[in-house]
């Protein structure tokens, strides 16, 4: 946004956090809220556009409707996996939610919000790889290359880097010939993650987008989240894992409204990759999960093909494109 010439009041996303350690950041958020409410009252704002992060911009959406600002979501909230109630919030403060899932228009359509599919951001420069299914025609086991991805947020690296090197030196023990690689978003996670290697591990590292990582390897293990649909579009078969806080689960998890929770599994409405979710208390499923698919070259190549299959309608639409046509749309009103 800055590169595109956009005025920043203040750069949010360096202090990105979830769950308990998001509460050391309510008294920053505040103040910044109150910043942007004055800020909304002493200029002419035509259009305020919020993107994800509901906790926060529902705040700034009712500030803009305070001010009589039309608003236009981007991405809508996951009010379908949990916190439905919020809706009336939605009702109120949106004029115009734009969804990054296809089955989203109807699901808030049918609540009274004003709902548009517009394709999925992270598919907008990528390519749906739906050739890499035929690698696994000639697929040997023993030679395979697995993809690291532990994701991007330290709490993410911190929980999940140590079990997936763990899980690693585990099928180097039965395919003697595997390599790794592990993927990191930019020269900072790749200290980090090098820093916390463990004795015996080996891997190539490399900064470079999960997409293009994907569509050079035979099977990711990956942590959950959006980087689960740039490996189903360069066709990789996956497992998904996640290791939240048992206790906050234990008492809040009930809320969860999906029979499934890593992305490509609420897609397909089934489990088209394993995932071990919320948490895991054993590797060892984890690996006898990955060992039973790389075996089978024949499941390896099937879930390729639907991984592609799933994406696709993705990647049809180009969801910036399509927000920018309706931001327009809306200031013309």
């Amino acid at each position: 946004m800055a590169d595109a010439g956009c005025e920043l009041l203040e750069n949010t996303a360096d202090k990105a956090a979830m769950t308990l350690k998001a509460f050391g950041q309510v008294a920053r958020f505040y103040k910044l809220i109150k910043r942007i409410q004055r800020f909304m009252a002493s200029n002419k704002i035509d259009l305020v556009i919020v993107c994800d992060s509901p906790a926060f911009n529902f705040h700034v959406a009712k500030a803009a409707k305070k001010a009589g600002v039309q608003t236009l979501f981007f991405v809508a909230p996951q009010l379908w996996a949990w916190g439905g109630w919020r809706i009336r919030k939605l009702r109120k403060r949106c004029d115009k939610l734009c969804c990054i899932l296809p089955f989203e228009q109807d699901w808030f359509g049918r609540r009274g919000v004003e709902a548009v599919f517009v394709g999925n951001p992270l598919l907008d420069k990528l390519v749906i790889d739906v050739a890499h299914h035929g690698k696994y025609a000639g697929f040997e086991p023993e030679k395979a290359m697995f993809a690291l991805m532990p994701g991007s947020r330290a709490a993410e690296i911190e929980l999940l880097w140590r079990p997936m090197q763990q899980i690693a030196l585990r099928l180097k023990e039965k395919y003697r010939q595997a390599t790794f690689v592990t993927v990191a978003v930019d020269a900072k996670r790749q200290q980090i993650l090098t820093e916390a290697q463990i004795p015996g591990f080996e891997c190539q590292y490399t900064v470079d987008s999960v997409n293009d990582t994907a569509g050079t390897v035979d099977f990711s293990i990956v942590t959950s989240g959006s980087a689960t649909l740039e490996i189903a579009a360069a066709g990789c078969p996956m497992v998904v894992m996640y290791q939240s806080n048992r206790v906050l689960w234990y008492l809040f998890g009930w809320i969860m409204k999906t029979k499934y929770l890593s992305l490509v599994n609420i897609l397909a409405d089934r489990e088209l990759v394993p995932e071990f979710m919320p948490n895991f208390s054993s590797i060892d499923p984890i690996v006898a999960s990955i060992d039973q698919l790389v075996q089978d070259k024949n499941a390896l190549g099937k879930i390729s093909s639907e991984l592609t299959e799933l994406t696709g309608p993705l990647a049809r639409k180009k969801a910036c494109e399509e927000v920018a046509k309706i931001a327009v749309e809306m200031l013309l009103r």
